[in-house]
């Protein structure tokens, strides 16, 4: 029997379709729970990194990126500083959401000027630059009188659009 194994931009076209879905359902289902951090919520906010890891695994073992590997360990102590942050209020979820932002947001960065020779990497590098920049209003955030969780979600769909166009400009590249 033979495998056939998938070319990495075939391979990141199916990974970024994937995380696209996941972005705005996550992002909705956020959004439906702005205002409370209960159990749906904190469920949701340490689910979005432990997708994150997931995903980056997939990436990982398919392009053999070795920025991935530091996105991989970013987003477990996100999770895990998520989870303690849920227990002290919103003003803390949004700085550690904003802190995992930021340094993702420059994994992203770097990995998607690794790959640019691959096509489709301008959205993803793009992605990144913003992440850090929304990573600093987050945790400004904070420190506001009404912090929300729907910045949040509108992150997630933002991210989720840029997997989108990135996984369709892979597939013009690729053919």
């Amino acid at each position: 029997m033979t495998t056939v194994v998938s070319s990495t931009p075939t391979a990141l076209r199916r990974l970024y379709l994937v995380r696209f879905g996941f972005a705005v359902v996550w992002a909705v289902l956020l959004f439906l729970t702005r205002s409370d951090l209960g159990p749906v919520s904190i469920t949701l906010l340490v689910l979005y990194p432990l997708f994150d890891v997931a995903a980056a695994v997939v990436d990982a073992r398919s392009s053999r990126a070795r920025g991935l590997y530091v996105n991989i360990a970013v987003s477990l102590f996100a999770a895990a500083g998520l989870a303690v942050a849920c227990t002290s209020g919103l003003p803390a979820v949004l700085r550690v959401w904003g802190a995992w932002a930021i340094v993702s947001g420059l994994v992203q960065l770097v990995v998607g000027v690794s790959r640019r020779k691959m096509g489709g990497q301008w959205p993803m590098i793009l992605s990144g630059g913003l992440s850090v920049l929304a990573g600093s209003s987050f945790v400004a955030m904070a420190s506001a009188a009404n912090p929300s969780l729907a910045t949040l979600a509108g992150y997630a769909t933002v991210g989720g659009v840029f997997f989108l166009v990135s996984a369709l400009r892979l597939g013009r590249v690729t053919g």
